[in-house]
């Protein structure tokens, strides 16, 4: 029986990449974020049916995670993750996209919102890095997983407020996804300690953050103990068509914890615009 995490298989940016595509409408780019194990359905598959109900909506496994190639030698930084996002738009044909990015995928869809304004539409970030921050407990420990099934329910306990959302079974199902061939000599690779180097590598200027005149979409759960809820007000405060909302009783999980809300929140503020809202000039 094939896995729903397995989609189709494009090569994008030189990278033979896995991705889902449903739906119809204006393209919407999800980019998931940067948990062990973690693919783009595991992230997006509560909301995605949702979304796509008036969109056409693109959720890549980028290149490092899931199920999309890990080339050897690979290097995993931003430059070839934006390169891997631009490729798969180019590659099904699609100049213009809106953008949601979660976590470690807000700081990417930041990146290439500054350095390719003209394909993105509009942006949502959804408890995004992509600022400069203390590293916190929450995401070093992420970042420095090694596979247990007694260490993913520890770094899961980490992401959501509400600890019924955490048990064995969805422990036990995410560290068989961690421990997929390949999958964690990748990831081990991408965030050696010290960590805090890797925040702040993801981190765009804050003047270009400021420069962009996108319509932006701030999300993040005021209980985040993986990325801190400062690093959204300082979007907020940085880019001058953004609009926050916070969510209570809410980690890490947005998009899992209040998905229903989440969905319709995204909807609404994408079906805002036209398919041919020109990019404001200043």
């Amino acid at each position: 029986m094939s896995s729903p995490e397995i989609g189709r298989s494009i090569v994008a940016g030189g990278i033979g990449t896995n991705y889902h595509d449903l739906g119809e409408g204006f393209p919407l780019l999800m980019i998931h974020g940067s948990g062990p194990g973690v693919s783009a359905w595991a992230n997006w598959r509560l909301v995605m049916p949702e979304l796509a109900r008036q969109a056409r909506v693109i959720a890549p496994d980028m290149v490092g995670f899931g199920f999309s190639e890990r080339p050897a030698g690979q290097q995993y930084t931003m430059d070839a993750w934006v390169d891997q996002a631009v490729g798969l738009l180019d590659a099904l044909g699609i100049e213009q996209a809106d953008l949601v990015g979660n976590s470690f995928g807000g700081a990417l869809a930041v990146a290439l919102t500054i350095r390719h304004p003209q394909r993105v539409r509009r942006l949502v970030l959804m408890g995004a890095v992509g600022v400069h921050f203390p590293i916190t407990e929450g995401l070093d420990a992420v970042w420095g997983y090694t596979p247990s099934i007694a260490n993913m329910r520890r770094i899961m306990d980490y992401f959501a407020w509400d600890r019924s959302l955490v048990n064995d079974e969805l422990a036990r199902l995410r560290y068989e996804a961690s421990v997929q061939p390949g999958f964690q000599e990748a990831f081990a690779a991408m965030f050696p300690a010290p960590r805090q180097r890797w925040v702040d590598a993801m981190a765009s200027p804050e003047a270009a953050i400021a420069a962009l005149p996108h319509e932006t979409l701030i999300i993040h759960g005021r209980d985040d103990q993986v990325i801190p809820l400062s690093s959204s007000l300082r979007f907020s405060q940085l880019i001058s068509r953004s609009q926050l909302h916070v969510f209570g009783r809410c980690g890490h999980w947005t998009q899992i914890e209040h998905s229903a809300r989440f969905a319709r929140l995204v909807s609404d503020f994408l079906a805002e615009a036209q398919a041919d809202e020109p990019l404001p000039l200043s």
